[in-house]
């Protein structure tokens, strides 16, 4: 077994512009890069190049590239889930209008990045063939979580009437993120924020309404 010497191996932590230490900016910029480019084209240096970090100071937070993706993926699962959040529990909304917060949101991000950079948990799930098998049960973690999220949010729009007492809540949050992921595709490949909205638009369209809802 790998002792605790090993994997701690290399430099000691540095400062970036006093705010973040190596381990945090590695994670950012694999945040960053994987969300563009994904996990089989990036390369450990073209990260490293990108931090004026030695491998040294790599190998003493992440024994591999398997490792540093695994971590990656979950320091985007905790800002993503903050974002949600922002969104979906902000109590001085309706609970529907919530979710339409969330995707403009999401549309003025993308356009703030020029289409560039799409979902990172999404990206990886389409590399999934060709990707370490560990990431397969996390990724599949992270849209339950979002999941689990949005439906809460769904609930309470239940509860206050604007989606039908019998709305399957756990179904439409699902069917939300599948067809999520393939509009924020979509929206990259036409450099566009329209299909995020043709979506939810649809998405919104297809929710049995309550006695306080409207399709409109």
């Amino acid at each position: 077994m790998e002792s605790v010497a090993s994997r701690r191996r290399g430099r000691p932590p540095r400062s970036f512009e006093g705010r973040l230490d190596t381990r945090q900016a590695l994670l950012r910029a694999g945040v960053e890069v994987l969300t563009e480019k994904g996990f089989t084209a990036t390369g450990l240096d073209e990260i490293l190049r990108r931090l004026g970090v030695p491998k040294g100071s790599f190998y003493h937070y992440f024994p591999s590239k398997e490792a540093f993706g695994m971590a990656v993926i979950d320091a985007y699962a905790i800002y993503f889930a903050r974002k949600l959040d922002r969104a979906l529990l902000d109590a001085s909304r309706p609970p529907l209008t919530r979710i339409e917060a969330f995707v403009e949101d999401a549309a003025r991000g993308m356009r703030r990045h020029g289409f560039r950079r799409g979902c990172l948990v999404g990206n990886l799930g389409q590399e999934m063939n060709t990707l370490p098998e560990s990431f397969r049960a996390r990724l599949l973690a992270v849209f339950e979580d979002w999941q689990s999220r949005l439906r809460t949010c769904l609930e309470c729009a239940r509860v206050d009437g604007s989606l039908a007492g019998d709305a399957d809540c756990d179904a439409l949050a699902e069917f939300f993120w599948i067809g999520w992921e393939g509009a924020v595709l979509r929206a990259k490949l036409e450099q566009d924020d329209a299909p995020l909205r043709r979506f939810a638009d649809g998405f919104f369209r297809t929710l049995p309404w309550g006695q306080t809802g409207s399709p409109n």
